[in-house]
């Protein structure tokens, strides 16, 4: 098992249902892979602020991975820069993304989407966070963490 960081692995980040139901591979390499590290290492210090283990649902897509689960085309997850993730042992996911919002991390985006899961992706190196704040709904998507 490959260790991207103290709590993540590369399985971990790497992880997607639909791909494993179609044989699908879903690695990262180059930039992505150290990307994918950088990204596991900052879920480190939102795994240790909550308290509780993170559960990631969604991390690094490749373009195949991206496309089947329709995810937008200039997502973060192909980058290996975002995590959809729950933390079931510190509450719902609308509370776990208003206290990441108050640990003050460095993030692109934070979206609370569809009440189910969390949404952290980080800027390229080099280029400026966004602090963009997001809830996703069946009815659409609104500004702030509703």
């Amino acid at each position: 098992m490959t260790q991207l960081s103290k709590y993540f692995a590369l399985s971990e980040m790497t992880v997607s249902q639909s791909a494993a139901r179609r044989g699908m591979k879903n690695i990262p390499f180059g930039k992505q892979l150290d990307n994918l590290r950088s990204t596991a290492e900052k879920m480190d210090a939102i795994r240790e602020m909550l308290g509780k283990p993170v559960l990631v649902s969604s991390g690094y897509r490749n373009a195949e991975v991206n496309a089947l689960v329709r995810g937008s085309k200039t997502s973060a997850h192909c980058h290996g820069l975002a995590v959809d993730f729950t933390c079931p042992g510190y509450g719902n996911p609308l509370a776990v993304a208003k206290a990441v919002l108050a640990m003050g991390i460095e993030f692109d985006q934070l979206i609370h989407e569809y009440g189910a899961w969390v949404h952290i992706g980080f800027a390229e190196p080099g280029k400026p966070s966004r602090r963009q704040l997001l809830t996703i709904t069946k009815r659409g998507t609104q500004l702030g963490l509703l």
